[in-house]
């Protein structure tokens, strides 16, 4: 619910893929910088392998860019070093009614907004150092998708660098950033241009099931779009809508109420098991995640890992697994009195005698895949009976089962002779 005594500066954070979805986010920040009041601010990326980044500032009449030379080019120096500081600065001014963020592809609003809220932000005159979340707030994200292109970009397994739009260590890929733009948002402008009326039906069945609850301009062209219908796509965000909320790998995963019935193909897989997966079965088994599936994301019991929660998440062709803590059941009773209430309520509604919380929870957006194949997949790579048994009474001998998952995992096998992210960089994909 939106706290009407809350005096922190509103920041609007605008999202979209390079192309057309750009020319949307172009679009929808010029409109909104001639209100009175409101700062767009946008951070161009696109030399930053150069150590170089130009930050644009509109207001109503008014636009100045700066280059920036960065130490280190990488997206989190530019948010500690100029976007926070920057977001600070204006929120202390009283002319500023509003703060717009024009975010490069390189940017992840999820990123950002866990920056804004965790990062500590120091040396701005007349501010006691903390995060700029003391002083703003997140009112949306709105992020504009291209209506012919997106489901190929959230299907596929090409990876940002290939495409020019990030240095080659960065790893994540078109797939994962695209999902990640729609599962965050709080509104979409979709732009219909070149699409027939199955790429709309299928795209919205998608989109309904990814981001429920989100209000949606469908457009066949931008220029119709003025600050009267972006403001009143923005008054429709539900006032429970995310706003920049990070959920964490305990939270619920099916999120708003999305619609469970087929359409277009499109439909969601909830799997649920309270026996645990055999590591080398279910590597053979996640193939069928990676074809016909949009999104695949849960929590993880494998027997050869009893105490750690596996996170498992997946984009299109590509698929991470990394920790996400200890079960409950694993923890000691005073670390289970700090956990989160929410977590230990939910877990306690279906409390095993002999495995605890322990268990196999995972939604799949399937657009073009069986979801009777995906379960049989699934059910065919957990414990069997006999198998169970040996979970139970006699883990020193589970320990020694082959485990692709020993120190993480990602699909398609990477080159053991790469340097990879940690885990949990590899699981969060955060940047800053």
């Amino acid at each position: 619910m939106l706290d009407q005594a809350d005096r922190r500066t509103p920041v609007v954070l605008l999202a979209g893929f390079a192309g057309p979805a750009m020319d949307g986010v172009e679009h929808i920040a010029a409109t909104l910088s001639q209100q009175s009041g409101t700062v767009v601010v946008h951070h161009d990326l696109a030399e930053l392998r150069e150590g170089v980044v130009r930050r644009t500032v509109r207001t109503a009449g008014n636009s100045t860019t700066t280059v920036l030379e960065l130490a280190h080019g990488c997206v989190s120096c530019t948010l500690r070093a100029d976007l926070l500081p920057m977001l600070c600065t204006l929120a202390a001014r009283e002319h500023v009614t509003r703060v717009v963020l024009a975010l490069d592809p390189g940017i992840e609003a999820e990123a950002l907004c866990h920056a804004i809220e965790n990062v500590v932000v120091g040396g701005v005159a007349d501010r006691v150092d903390g995060p700029a979340g003391r002083t703003v707030r997140i009112e949306a994200v709105l992020t504009c998708v291209e209506g012919q292109q997106w489901l190929a970009d959230a299907t596929g397994d090409e990876v940002l660098a290939d495409r020019g739009l990030a240095s080659a260590d960065d790893e994540r890929t078109v797939a994962q950033v695209a999902v990640g733009q729609v599962d965050f948002a709080d509104a979409l402008v979709v732009l219909t241009a070149g699409s027939d009326a199955l790429d709309h039906e299928r795209l919205e069945a998608v989109l309904t099931r990814l981001a429920p609850g989100a209000p949606v301009a469908w457009l066949p062209e931008l220029s119709g779009f003025d600050a009267i219908e972006i403001g009143a796509l923005l008054t429709r965000v539900p006032e429970d809508s995310r706003r920049g909320r990070i959920f964490d790998a305990h939270a619920p995963l099916l999120r708003g109420q999305p619609p469970l019935s087929t359409d277009c193909g499109v439909t969601l897989v909830e799997f649920a098991a309270r026996r645990p997966f055999h590591p080398a079965r279910l590597h053979e088994a996640l193939d069928v995640l990676l074809d016909g599936v949009v999104t695949a994301r849960g929590r993880i019991w494998l027997a050869t890992q009893p105490d750690q929660v596996v996170w498992l998440e997946s984009a299109g062709g590509g698929l991470r697994a990394g920790g996400a803590g200890r079960w409950l059941a694993a923890m000691t009773a005073e670390e289970q009195a700090a956990a989160d209430p929410t977590r230990r309520a939910m877990a306690g509604l279906g409390w095993d005698e002999r495995f605890g919380d322990r268990a196999v929870s995972l939604v799949i957006l399937a657009h073009d895949a069986d979801p009777a194949e995906i379960r049989h997949a699934l059910h065919w790579a957990l414990v069997e009976d006999d198998e169970l048994l040996l979970v139970d009474h006699a883990p020193e001998r589970v320990a020694l089962w082959e485990d692709p998952f020993g120190d993480w995992h990602e699909e398609p096998c990477a080159d053991p002779t790469e340097a990879t992210a940690s885990a949990s960089e590899r699981t969060n994909r955060k940047e800053g």
